[in-house]
């Protein structure tokens, strides 16, 4: 199993049902990511993604903040880099949001706190979204005189274009029932409900097929909110062939003309 190694700003914890547990880890910070942070969650999740013994990923944070975004203090050094080196270093943030997004396990986010900046974009990274009444959520960038541009896509995705562009133009705090409102929460969980709340979902996705699960984001990952053309069609007739032609596929029709659990299901 996947256990802590040696990371300086995260924890993991992986239980024997391959529930994977990835724990913002700098409190002291409201888990503001820098360069050490960016390069632990890029080879966690890419390690995560890979194993054979996780089956659901859950990103969570200690202290009273989800995540405050981009450490200004990393910032404020990149801002004094050459161009090559600034270019670089915005090429790894980006690559880890990509490494959160496509994990090929469901990603759930814990949002115990407030979520600023880059803290939006990693709720928007992950696949399902809960957070406790209190939290808050902000879209900060251009009060720094930069832009969310890396998070940019993600947060479209999550909201819209139209919610996206509002947010980002206004840096203006949102609440937790407005965030649920335009898509960017999936569930409000009271603090001391959140874990139950979480385990509920968990318990979902384990009763589906592992494969299938990563199928499906992959899939989602290629389509767009737009016409369904020819290459859509297309895309979507040669994926469901050939899934419907593999083992888990063929364990799970037989499971359930059987009336029994399918082979991934534990007891």
């Amino acid at each position: 199993m996947l256990a802590d190694s040696n990371y300086q700003t995260l924890k993991l914890a992986t239980d024997a049902r391959g529930v994977s547990h990835v724990t913002l880890a700098k409190p002291e910070t409201l888990n503001a990511f820098d360069e050490t942070m960016i390069a632990e969650l890029s080879a966690v999740f890419d390690a995560l993604s890979h194993s054979h013994d996780t089956r659901v990923v859950v990103l969570a944070a200690e202290g009273r903040a989800f995540s405050a975004g981009a450490d200004l203090r990393w910032m404020e050094r990149a801002s004094n880099n050459s161009q090559q080196a600034n270019l670089a270093d915005a090429r790894r943030f980006a690559c880890m949001m990509q490494m959160i997004q496509t994990c090929d396990k469901p990603v759930i986010a814990r949002v115990q706190g407030a979520a600023y900046g880059g803290g939006v974009g990693l709720c928007c990274a992950c696949d399902i979204v809960f957070a406790v009444p209190q939290a808050r959520f902000a879209v900060s960038e251009a009060k720094f005189g930069i832009l969310p541009s890396v998070i940019g896509p993600y947060l479209i995705n999550a909201v819209g274009k139209r919610q996206a562009l509002r947010l980002a133009l206004t840096a203006e705090q949102i609440d937790t029932a407005r965030a649920a409102e335009i898509g960017l929460v999936h569930e409000i969980v009271e603090a001391d409900q959140l874990d139950a709340a979480i385990e509920k979902t968990i318990v979902q996705l384990l009763a589906n097929g592992p494969g299938a699960l990563g199928e499906i984001k992959r899939l989602f990952g290629q389509l767009a909110v737009a016409e369904v053309d020819e290459v859509v069609r297309e895309l979507t007739a040669q994926t469901i062939a050939r899934v419907r032609a593999t083992p888990e596929a063929r364990e799970g029709f037989a499971a359930f003309l059987a009336k029994r659990p399918a082979a991934w299901v534990k007891s």
